[in-house]
């Protein structure tokens, strides 16, 4: 036995032993049992298409997750929705009952999904069960367009949206971290949540919205100014502002840190993080009779250390 073995090994590192058909295939069978790659565990399915659509819901189109629901006719649906379908099946309209598909549970837990962002620039491969969680921090996710002046659907990366702000809505584009901005409304008294403006500015290699409006506080009309980073909420951090309105020999200042486009305008403004002006004192600072609003508004963004 010990010759036996020791030929072979003469025959892997001596070129000019004439192999047989036979030694060939020993080698061949030698070499698969030393390969390590042969016995390393078997790795997560990486799902196909047709396996996907097994798994979407056919009411709601989305992904489904524990517990799935089927009839006795196998068909299933998401827990979401067997509520909305009165206990009938969407597929054959038998009675639904509460029989859960296991077997299709089972099976979604061995597979891995690329990222739904993965033409943003997301690579990464993820557990089924681990996808969605995933996609909600996806660094490579869209943004949502920032414009608040409609309800405008668009999404995409940064520099499609502000290609998009500038051809579709118009917006003013200014280069600098400083800014001097007027505006009036010759008609005050009509607040009704209005949106007057939204200014773009680009500084530090990056994209900021520069957004000012008028709504109602309390039953009272106030004006708000603040600023939106075209980012991430960790890269907003990176950066200060401040604004500054006045007039009359008075001026109110207001210095914070710029939120991400990832919080809605909504959610900004009515979180009041911004310059916040009473009527009556951007009507003072407006002077002359009060009649018509002319505020100014400066300001600056830096990057902090």
């Amino acid at each position: 036995m010990a010759s036996m073995k020791t030929y072979y090994d003469d025959m892997l590192t001596n070129p000019d032993i004439i192999r047989t058909a036979q030694d060939e295939e020993m080698l061949e069978k030698r070499e698969h049992v030393n390969d390590p790659a042969q016995h390393s565990p078997k790795p997560k399915v990486v799902v196909t298409s047709g396996v996907h659509d097994l798994l979407d819901c056919p009411v709601c189109l989305n992904a489904m997750y524990p517990p799935i629901h089927q009839c006795s006719n196998g068909h299933t649906l998401c827990s979401s929705c067997k509520p909305r379908v009165q206990n009938r099946c969407p597929t054959c309209r038998h009675e639904l009952g509460n029989i859960r598909c296991l077997a299709l549970e089972q099976v979604a837990a061995t597979l891995e999904l690329p990222c739904r962002y993965l033409s943003f620039g997301c690579v990464g491969i993820y557990p089924y069960y681990d996808k969605l969680k995933h996609e909600s921090q996806c660094k490579f996710r869209p943004y949502n367009c920032p414009y608040a002046g409609s309800e405008c659907t668009v999404m995409g990366d940064i520099p499609f949206l502000v290609n998009h702000l500038k051809d579709e809505h118009k917006v003013d584009m200014h280069s600098g971290s400083t800014f001097n901005h007027r505006y009036v409304k010759s008609n005050p008294t009509e607040v009704e949540n209005a949106t007057w403006m939204l200014t773009v500015f680009s500084c530090f290699g990056q994209y900021f919205c520069l957004h000012f409006e008028a709504f109602q506080l309390g039953g009272a009309p106030v004006y708000i100014a603040f600023l939106r980073y075209m980012g991430d909420d960790v890269e907003a951090k990176n950066y200060s502002y401040t604004l500054e309105v006045g007039g009359t020999g008075r001026k109110t200042i207001w210095q914070g840190v710029p939120r991400s486009i990832r919080d809605s305008h909504k959610k900004v403004r009515d979180s009041y993080d911004g310059l916040i002006i009473q009527r009556n004192m951007a009507l003072f600072f407006s002077g002359g009779d009060r009649k018509e609003l002319k505020l100014r508004v400066t300001g600056r963004i830096w990057k902090d250390q």
